[in-house]
């Protein structure tokens, strides 16, 4: 009867350990700042948005948006230059920013608008963010701003000061600024004055994106009275239309002090497009009920996964869990119309949503398996909107924004997403649609992927090919990839010779030295050979890395890396040395930080090393060094991140490492096990089944895994399918503070 009464009381306490609103953990601001060191930057934004949304809403703190932080918002800085509805969430490049609004007190005379003096001081302690909503007081004005959004559109509201004026600026002229390359500017844009409550326009911008439109319609709660219309220094006072590359509007509203509304609809295909936005989306004048459905969204996003850790914990993970539903951005309108990488509007099938943004280089890793894992459907829209591309484009998107390839990055990693949404079943995803899409972008020479040379070698030759031992072991990954998905389709050719490509990467090891390293077209190895030299993105044979950092990337093949080295033991003396031998040259390449020996988790060629372990029999090594990373580099503070967050990547080692599984081989559809941070997790599936990870009596000690059971069998293999997760059912692990 005892133990019948303690099983009573245990089902009802864990009963209650998820019942909460998951919105609550989420902290925007992680990732906005840079610490003491300047180690710690997630490039993140803590604006407004809706997951997956077009508008991404939220204040810039320079006028000219520079590289650092990428996003346009630095918590280290306390100055708003205006606030804009197009951003982007870690990444290291930076571009978007589109249509800047900027409420003030201040008479609105042509100097005072064209010299951006409308910018504000402002503090974190009046500043505040959840998901899908901001707020701040501008201190300047003494206006408070509040932020919320929908798909495409982002809804403020002003409330200002008794007895003061109430005017905004409107600017299109805000953008990155980068004066060495000049390659970012606005070639054209207009605003047109509709009514007094009504302003419509668009710009043209080239930068990242080589050439991206955006249209766009605002309209205000109460009626503007005057209005000042500027082009840089050209006053155009008079007319209602105005046409330029430096626009900026001032509005003067009637009355003093009070609320203010705006609503902004923006289209990327065409003036009718914001307008068909805008009526979907913004028809209410209801600020609050924008707020609870964007609220809503978030909360179903979130509420996916339960976790019974700390507040510190959950504050992470839920705010990693956010970061990776920023981004992609959906790029098509209500009405299904879209831009092409050719220019064209076309109209998608019915049910079928176009998406950019597209950090693969990053993303492929974790991000797109996470949301292969918890939104099958999703996957669906994101891989039929990467196939759309490579139709018109040529080969599968590198990087893309705003629906055209910028081509920043190496190899070519929607590979694995398509691999993986083929080889767990994703339903909506047409298998042979994709393998044909997989080997055209594999077989069609470009920048970094001249195949003609990869083929004839059988690895990239530095003279011919900068960049050459990076590219030789991703493009052996991304071919293993297309070998995986043709032999699961029974195509027996094309696997054949994609598993060939897939070895490349045996011919650029050196044993004599113990690294892949570079040789010339005539197959010799090129010397001096520093494995510590950093490259950055051209001109060296390693990409934002160096050669202990890519030494470990065969994730498609462990054991063949593991028998380079002749033995586990002498693989398992260089792991070790890996995470051990601090030796800093002077030449670090900016996108490294975070650093444990040579491992750097900062940027993402290190995120997988710490599970090689695992493969080579010491799963135990790998708890050990999970378990540090998680607690070294993750922090609920703004400087939460030891890198850019990179639309998510680096959020997403958080979860799954969290949750006590990695996808290893991103392109397969296994995990490794590794160690889990929590007593009690669920993943709500879509299926409508539920994954339970539990480790019961675990202390923040045991880190060390015992055994693990699934649904009350041994796994005796660290491996764990999606299949088996998909199937429902019960993860256990009995944990240990000993090996």
């Amino acid at each position: 009867m005892k133990r019948l009464v303690l099983l009573a009381i245990t089902l009802l306490l864990t009963s209650n350990i998820f019942a909460d609103d998951h919105t609550q953990y989420v902290n925007p601001f992680i990732g906005t700042q840079t610490d003491a060191t300047g180690a710690l930057s997630g490039s993140t934004f803590p604006g407004a948005c809706v997951p997956f949304g077009l508008v991404q809403l939220c204040p810039e703190t320079e006028y000219y948006v520079t590289w650092d932080p990428c996003s346009g918002y630095d918590y280290n800085k306390n100055t708003i230059y205006g606030i804009t509805h197009t951003h982007l969430s870690g990444t290291g490049c930076t571009d978007l920013f589109d249509v800047s609004l900027m409420p003030t007190t201040t008479a609105l005379t042509p100097d005072f608008i064209s010299h951006y003096r409308y910018s504000s001081t402002f503090s974190h302690e009046q500043e505040g963010a959840e998901p899908g909503y901001y707020w701040v007081n501008l201190l300047t004005p003494g206006v408070k701003v509040e932020l919320t959004a929908t798909a495409h559109a982002g809804i403020h509201r002003y409330t200002f000061p008794a007895g003061k004026p109430k005017n905004v600026v409107v600017d299109l002229a805000k953008m990155t600024k980068d004066e060495s390359r000049r390659t970012y500017r606005v070639i054209q844009g207009q605003m047109k004055i509709v009514d007094d409550h009504t302003i419509v326009g668009y710009r043209l911008h080239t930068g990242w994106a080589k050439l991206r439109r955006v249209y766009f319609r605002v309209e205000f709660s109460e009626p503007f009275t005057h209005h000042t219309m500027m082009d840089a220094t050209r006053n155009y006072a008079s007319t209602d239309i105005a046409n330029g590359s430096d626009l900026r509007l001032g509005l003067e509203f009637k009355g003093s002090g009070g609320t203010l509304m705006a609503k902004v609809a923006l289209s990327t295909v065409d003036s009718e497009g914001a307008d068909r936005n805008f009526r979907a989306e913004a028809a209410s004048w209801d600020f609050n009920a924008y707020r609870k459905a964007a609220h809503d969204q978030w909360e179903k996003r979130l509420a996916q996964i339960d976790i019974d850790g700390t507040p510190e914990q959950k504050r992470i993970f839920y705010t990693g869990l956010y970061h990776n539903y920023v981004q992609p951005n959906i790029m098509n309108d209500v009405d299904g119309r879209y831009v092409t990488t050719t220019y064209e509007v076309k109209q998608l099938p019915k049910g079928q949503n176009y998406y950019s943004t597209f950090s693969l280089w990053d993303t492929f890793r974790a991000t797109q398996p996470l949301y292969n894992l918890l939104d099958p459907q999703m996957t669906a829209q994101l891989v039929n909107a990467m196939i759309i591309h490579q139709q018109s484009y040529g080969y599968l998107p590198i990087w893309d924004l705003w629906g055209q390839d910028n081509y920043c990055m190496i190899g070519n990693h929607a590979m694995p997403v398509l691999a993986r949404a083929v080889l767990t079943g994703i339903p909506g995803v047409d298998p042979q649609a994709a393998l044909r899409a997989m080997v055209e972008s594999s077989t069609r020479s470009h920048l970094n992927s001249p195949f003609e040379i990869w083929e004839k070698y059988g690895y990239m030759p530095e003279p011919l090919q900068t960049q050459s031992v990076s590219i030789t072991l991703e493009q052996a990954f991304d071919d293993w990839c297309v070998y995986a998905v043709a032999q699961k389709l029974g195509r027996a050719d094309i696997a054949d010779r994609f598993y060939k490509r897939s070895e490349y990467y045996r011919n650029l090891f050196d044993p004599s030295i113990g690294f892949f390293a570079p040789k010339d077209e005539k197959g010799n190895w090129i010397r001096p050979f520093d494995p510590y030299k950093y490259g950055a993105n051209g001109g060296n044979p390693f990409t934002e890395g160096n050669a202990w950092q890519y030494m470990w990337f065969v994730p498609q093949n462990p054991q063949g890396l593991i028998s380079l080295f002749g033995s586990r033991d002498k693989f398992i003396k260089k792991l070790d040395q890996n995470f051990n031998d601090s030796t800093r040259p002077s030449d670090i390449n900016g996108n490294a930080s975070g650093f444990i020996g040579q491992y750097a988790h900062g940027n993402e060629p290190s995120h997988h090393t710490a599970y090689l372990y695992t493969f080579a029999g010491r799963p135990d090594k790998t708890q050990e060094m999970v378990a540090k990373i998680r607690s070294k580099f993750y922090n609920d503070k703004p400087y939460g991140y030891a890198g850019n967050d990179d639309c998510g990547q680096m959020s997403a080692w958080y979860i799954f490492s969290s949750l006590g599984f990695y996808p290893f081989n991103a392109g397969s559809n296994d995990f490794v096990i590794g160690t889990p941070l929590f007593n009690n997790a669920t993943i709500h599936l879509a299926n409508g089944k539920t994954f339970a990870i539990r480790a019961p009596h675990k202390t923040d000690k045991d880190i060390y895994v015992r055994s693990v059971k699934l649904n009350g069998k041994a796994i005796k293999d660290w491996k764990l399918t999606q299949q088996q997760i998909m199937n429902g059912g019960t993860l256990e692990f009995k944990m240990s503070a000993k090996r």
